[in-house]
């Protein structure tokens, strides 16, 4: 009797599976209807049946919330070390207009306007170094980003979720990074 009973509950958690693996796909399908077109023909059946049976796995949940938390230190480290940099910025723009104001205050009239030539010289080197600087940290910035995103997607696809493969497309599928 105790076999026949564990057979039966065998057979009911296998409903239990079957029933929240539909209801997990309806909601992939309902979410996908919202989806523009050109994203929505990527996204077949299969796929999302696929994906339906990967949540079913709580895992999935597990890696997705260690991905996130990785990814928002990440994102709050470099958005920190951007700053740092603006800051840097800021200060060295207020010495520099600092030394050139005691220059012109100390300067004798006949030679203010070879020392504001100079000045501004000056001034444009820095706004150029400040401009470069701030591009090398944005495309620093993007790199370290990207290479999250192919973390992200690397971890996912050897976690054996439906649609995610390292990829260096932006328009890609897969990428957790576009929907926090």
């Amino acid at each position: 009797m105790e076999r026949y009973a564990g057979a039966l509950e065998e057979v009911a958690d296998g409903a239990r599976q079957q029933e929240r693996h539909y209801q997990l796909l309806s909601a992939l399908q309902s979410l996908v209807k919202e989806l523009p077109s050109s994203f929505q023909q990527r996204l077949s059946y299969t796929t999302l049946s696929d994906l339906a049976l990967a949540l079913l796995d709580g895992t999935v949940f597990e890696i997705v919330q260690g991905l996130l938390e990785i990814q928002h230190l990440t994102e709050k480290s470099l958005y920190n070390q951007r700053l740092r940099l603006q800051n840097e910025h800021r200060v060295l723009r207020q010495a520099l207009r600092q030394k050139h104001q005691e220059a012109q205050q100390a300067c004798r009239p006949h030679n203010l306007p070879v020392l504001q030539a100079a000045q501004q010289r000056e001034l444009e080197a820095v706004e150029h170094r400040i401009r470069e600087e701030q591009r090398a940290m944005d495309q620093k910035i993007v790199l370290e980003l990207d290479r999250k995103v192919a973390d992200q997607q690397s971890t996912l696809e050897k976690a054996g979720v439906a649609g995610f493969y390292v990829t260096t497309n932006p328009q890609g599928e897969g990428t957790l990074e576009r929907g926090h």
